[in-house]
């Protein structure tokens, strides 16, 4: 064979293994990956020009557009989801023939992402208004409500047990504790449900207030709460330390959410890690932001996630979240009646576990009533006790079904 035949013959060799020369052939190639591609597009608008939640939402979208390119072999999800896989089995084959994903995707496996951003959030939380006011965690339970409500009802559409407790999570605004739910009990519902969690998240400044002003009238919404009183620094040091053993104690599976949770809020106001918290609250979660995003976005492949099933998904989720707002504005309309009219039901709707977004929800919506008024402080309160509420029903689900 001529030197020229060889030249040209790998010419041919290397157009063929090109993704365009897949999409044309069709080889290895699904077309519903375009419109995955183009899903990945409209998520970097969402994240870089609309804002919401670009710190998860842009490697989400990145990790989407990886995984649906022909040919790069940087993820394989089959391998994750295969229930005849053992662990030991699934490390051999990451080992020897994984992409960059499959090895990213451990994290989650795992279950370690997760938990470690719950550190960083537990070391940037200020669990005082919560601890001034115990009161408020009556709020946190009820905006669970979407959680059991979204649970029930996928089990009608005809999911699964498993796959509708990872589905009703969604209802508690909470990413990671979505991800951790799925991961253990419905891996291939992964993509559809973190995508479903972190929208909803993110969209939580324009359909919570609809609820907010439909659910409460206006002489409540004007309500102006006192101060909160000062918390000393033995209750602050106590508080995660008894959250942490009166939950393990009852609820043993959601340690490694509770547990880190707690943790990483010890390191804050214990006075004595002042390194370890930052590094939690800084470079630690910011780094496992990244890593979780990209390979949570990577199992939004098209075969998974373009299915009927993922419209459902999408449907619960948001029904489960309003619903999770609706129950802590209900719960505040009845605390403000028993109260006399000392509580503001707006902060009820902080009890959904997006901190500290639904906090200041709660205060701007208070604000526009009442120039005067100031509920953020207030609103933490149900706020962190949504991220214990749902950490807590991950666990229940968990127990239940894992």
């Amino acid at each position: 064979m001529s030197l020229f035949e060889n030249i040209w013959n790998a010419i041919v060799g290397f157009a063929k293994s090109t993704g365009i020369a897949k999409i044309v052939e069709g080889t290895d190639y699904d077309w519903r990956s375009l419109v995955m591609i183009g899903i990945a597009i409209l998520l970097f608008y969402l994240a870089i020009v609309k804002k919401f939640e670009p710190l998860l939402l842009l490697p989400i979208a990145f990790g989407m557009l990886l995984t649906n390119f022909p040919g790069t072999g940087i993820f394989h999800m089959d391998w994750f989801v295969d229930t005849e896989k053992k662990m030991t089995d699934i490390l051999g084959l990451v080992a020897n023939e994984g992409g960059l994903l499959d090895i990213l995707y451990l994290g989650v496996k795992l279950g370690i992402y997760p938990s470690i951003i719950f550190l960083g959030i537990g070391a940037m939380t200020d669990f005082t208004p919560l601890i001034a006011n115990p009161k408020t965690l009556f709020h946190g339970a009820a905006a669970q409500f979407g959680v059991f409500a979204a649970f029930f009802g996928a089990l009608l559409l005809g999911f699964a047990p498993e796959a509708a407790a990872a589905i009703g999570i969604i209802g508690g605004a909470d990413g990671p504790t979505a991800i951790l739910v799925t991961k253990e009990l419905a891996p291939h519902l992964l993509g559809a449900i973190a995508i479903a969690a972190y929208s909803y998240m993110a969209l939580i400044p324009l359909i919570q207030p609809i609820f907010m002003r439909l659910l409460t009238t206006k002489k409540e919404r004007v309500i102006t709460m006192p101060a909160l009183r000062p918390v000393s620094k033995f209750e602050k040091i106590a508080f995660p330390v008894l959250v942490t053993i009166i939950v393990l104690l009852l609820v043993p599976d959601a340690a490694p959410l509770i547990g880190f949770l707690m943790f990483g809020n010890l390191l804050n106001v214990c006075g004595v890690t002042d390194r370890l918290s930052k590094t939690a609250q800084d470079s630690l979660i910011n780094i496992v932001t990244i890593m979780l995003g990209v390979s949570v976005g990577a199992t939004a492949s098209a075969e998974r996630f373009l299915a009927p099933e993922t419209l459902k998904i999408i449907v619960l989720g948001l029904s489960a979240f309003i619903l999770s707002t609706c129950g802590g504005l209900l719960l505040g309309k009845l605390m403000c009646f028993l109260s006399g009219g000392k509580i503001n039901p707006l902060i009820g709707s902080a009890g959904v576990s997006a901190v500290p977004m639904a906090a200041r929800v709660a205060q701007d919506v208070g604000r526009k009533e009442n120039p005067s008024n100031f509920l953020l402080m207030h609103a933490m309160g149900p706020n962190v006790a949504g991220v214990i509420g749902s950490a807590v029903a991950a666990g229940v689900f968990l127990q239940i079904f894992k």
